[in-house]
């Protein structure tokens, strides 16, 4: 593994791969979830165990184009089968990553990533008993969650409620029922909206609701909540979870959008430059701005209408990385650079306060 001196641990004889690491991955198979999502599972080109936080994410260079594009998914894996790492992608219609994934990864092919990133996981909010809630393919963290949850056998109480549109679209849906069997702890619900052809749902339908999430969480106030799911998923499960009072210290989510790229500009109001700013210019699209001195370049330029690549928008995954051809920045990132990367001039603009008026190849 490429990596600097000074960030090299060793776990049991072997190399640890941790935030300051970034290497190839190797695709070691590939398995159909459903129609439009599928597993790749990968090993790291130089033997070594993988050392992550389950739910935590990694960062993938794909070669799209002839270019280098940065999309980050979430490890469905688990931690504790350490020698080898999973990501669990759905194919986006219009998308560029995803169907570019889907088409050519294939046992042997290699790409790099840098990682694990994220705060999502439930070690870092210890509870006695928890509840999972996933729309689409936003169950992969809650996955990786369960499953470790499932090798290590605590006495913790999960209930996982998931949320698909109809039962062919249920990922991992054989491997939780299995779970749920082993575990006397864990109880899985799926909600559908819909049949799938040529399967009549007989379960649960409909969409989350306050109505629903007391009807089949009743002791919900004792439990802490994980959500992940689109954005309008987890903007339907916050104003359930506030129709019933919850307390919102003991709630959790994933904010960026499963790897895509994330265009929704952010409110005119909660981003409107102050007096004192700075003119940021766009070289490749020619747009310029004007950009406050306490505001991010990425937040403005949403602001402005520009539709820009990112994720995280926490200065974690690396998206949103671009070229500052002249100016300074105040970049206060959370590991998605790396230093030789700011060496040569690269900034993500999702963390960085203009210190003077700037010209970012984007």
């Amino acid at each position: 593994m490429s990596v600097a001196a000074q960030s090299i641990a060793l776990r049991d004889g072997l190399p640890v791969w941790n935030a300051e690491i970034d290497d190839e991955l190797v695709c070691v198979a590939v398995r159909d979830e459903t129609p439009d999502v599928r597993t790749f599972i990968f090993a790291p080109r130089t033997p070594a165990r993988f050392h992550y936080l389950p739910g935590q994410f990694l960062t993938f260079d794909v070669p799209v184009d002839g270019g280098s594009v940065n999309r980050c998914y979430t490890i469905a894996a688990t931690p504790t089968r350490p020698d080898r790492i999973s990501i669990t992608v759905k194919r986006q219609a219009g998308g560029v990553v995803s169907p570019w994934l889907h088409e050519h990864v294939r046992p042997g092919v290699a790409l790099r990533a840098v990682g694990p990133m994220g705060d999502f996981s439930f070690v870092a909010a210890p509870a006695e008993s928890y509840l999972f809630l996933s729309g689409g393919s936003g169950i992969t963290p809650l996955m990786s969650m369960t499953r470790a949850h499932h090798d290590l056998a605590p006495e913790a109480d999960i209930v996982f409620l998931h949320f698909a549109r109809t039962p062919a679209d249920i990922i991992f849906r054989n491997e939780l029922a299995s779970m749920a069997q082993m575990m006397p702890n864990l109880r899985v619900i799926t909600v559908c909206e819909a049949d799938a052809p040529g399967e009549r749902w007989g379960g649960l339908r409909g969409r989350v609701s306050a109505a629903m999430l007391a009807l089949l969480v009743p002791d919900l106030p004792l439990r802490m909540v994980f959500d992940c799911g689109p954005a309008v998923f987890m903007t339907a499960v916050r104003t359930a979870l506030g129709a019933l009072d919850f307390d919102m210290s003991r709630y959790h989510e994933e904010s960026f959008d499963f790897g895509t790229i994330t265009e929704t500009p952010a409110p005119a109001e909660a981003t409107a430059p102050t007096a004192t700013g700075f003119a940021v210019s766009f070289s490749k699209s020619g747009r310029s701005i004007a950009v406050g001195a306490d505001q991010f370049v990425l937040t403005a330029a949403r602001s402005a209408g520009m539709r820009l690549p990112s994720s995280c928008t926490k200065g974690m995954c690396g998206t949103c990385k671009s070229r500052l051809i002249s100016g300074q920045v105040d970049m206060q990132h959370q590991g998605g650079i790396r230093q030789r990367e700011i060496d040569q001039g690269m900034i993500l603009i999702c963390c960085s306060r203009p210190l003077s008026d700037l010209v970012i190849e984007r």
